[in-house]
């Protein structure tokens, strides 16, 4: 008699899973300076590519999941459930909390597949595509301006911008969430190249000589 598989417990695949950069976890947080300078990543955000004419019927309707499109290069949409990064004129990465795929009423990505119906447009679920690194503290500014194209005095790079650079010579998106904290998104397999290479920025600051 043949045997039934069992399904696997969803809390069991949850457990299993690893992010990244969870082995370098521990030298994130030794490499951090409270005060200074902190790394850590916030693994398996919800992520969904979107593209749509953001002026369309379609794309209020997205808007209305999304909490809002941003309508310019640098700008963010999005309300208190997830956040909307601009990547061109008709292209968005929403990024939301984990447990997004399992709110408003289903997930995320499903009620974003239902808003766009069958008019022209794509929303794809991108959450195993990137990683999510949040570099923080009075000197995060000084170890991205090592590696970084960008102008980001605060002048040219104000809380609540995002745009895609590249750190270290990795491609990524650069979101500033507050006065001195950032949030990177690197691709998945770019994450341990770009965690060591900005725990190597770091370094610096670990010394008490420095002020």
């Amino acid at each position: 008699m043949a045997e039934t598989a069992t399904p696997a417990n969803p809390e069991t695949l949850r457990a299993a899973r690893r992010s990244p950069a969870s082995h370098l976890a521990p030298t994130f947080e030794s490499g951090s300076v409270a005060g200074t300078v902190a790394l850590k990543e916030i693994p398996f955000q919800t992520m969904v590519g979107i593209r749509v004419d953001r002026n369309s019927d379609a794309g209020a309707r997205l808007a209305s999941v999304a909490g809002g499109l941003p309508a310019a290069c640098g700008e963010i949409g999005g309300d208190e459930r997830a956040t909307t990064l601009w990547l061109g004129p008709e292209e968005f990465l929403v990024v939301a909390p984990e447990s997004a795929h399992d709110s408003l009423g289903g997930d995320l990505v499903r009620a974003l597949v239902e808003a766009l119906g069958d008019d022209p447009g794509q929303v794809v679920d991108l959450s195993a595509n990137r990683t999510t690194f949040e570099l923080s503290g009075i000197r995060a500014r000084d170890v991205l301006e090592k590696g970084c194209s960008l102008d980001l005095h605060p002048r040219a790079f104000s809380t609540g911008t995002a745009l895609a650079t590249e750190i270290g010579n990795i491609p990524a998106m650069l979101f500033k969430t507050g006065e001195d904290s950032f949030r990177i998104f690197p691709r998945a397999s770019f994450a341990d190249f770009l965690g060591r290479w900005l725990l190597d920025g770091m370094r610096e600051y670990a010394s008490p000589e420095v002020p």
